[in-house]
């Protein structure tokens, strides 16, 4: 039996930031999560709908056409640092980003430096060859749009790898 042919539709993805506020639309599934479908769900048009006779249907969708516009990132609370590395490199995750919510360039400082710039590694991972354990640490960091935000020994002395920290925030 050969493969079903791909066929051309319209789909738009409904991103709740919390699963809970997806209320499962046109097919009345409530909680999609404890549905069992998870966060993989669109909105079909008309045609592809049915009527809700599809409803419960699983597709495998291809490359589809989209509209989309950058806007600004809403975060609640502040930039967060998660700092993972070894003795001679320190690597920090930074999320929770608000405003553009892409970030340009980091800069990290301790006890007993100036800033030093830290390097790309993948991702939102930016990493540096030093050792500073020991040292409370602060961040400076840009977005995409020039702006700056620095929070300032957001890292306490004690900090250990694979802790998270909570800096300032930009506004949004």
């Amino acid at each position: 039996m050969s493969p079903p042919t791909l066929t051309s539709a319209r789909a738009t993805y409904y991103a709740a930031s919390d699963p809970r506020d997806a209320v499962g639309g046109a097919c009345g599934y409530g909680d999609l999560m404890k549905a069992g479908f998870g966060m993989a769900t669109v909105g079909l048009s008309e045609p592809l709908f049915e009527r809700g006779q599809i409803c419960g249907a699983c597709f495998e969708a291809g490359n589809m056409p989209v509209q989309y516009r950058r806007i600004k990132c809403r975060k609640e609370g502040g930039i967060r640092f998660t700092i993972d590395g070894s003795s001679i490199f320190i690597s920090v995750l930074i999320s929770n980003v608000a405003g553009t919510g892409d970030i340009v360039a980091v800069k990290i400082k301790s006890s007993r430096t100036g800033w030093l710039p830290m390097g790309r590694n993948w991702g939102q991972n930016w990493h540096i060859n030093a050792d500073l354990k020991n040292q409370p640490l602060s961040f400076e960091v840009t977005s995409s749009d020039g702006l700056t935000v620095t929070s300032y020994n957001v890292a306490p002395k004690t900090w250990n790898f694979g802790q998270t920290f909570e800096g300032k925030q930009f506004v949004s």
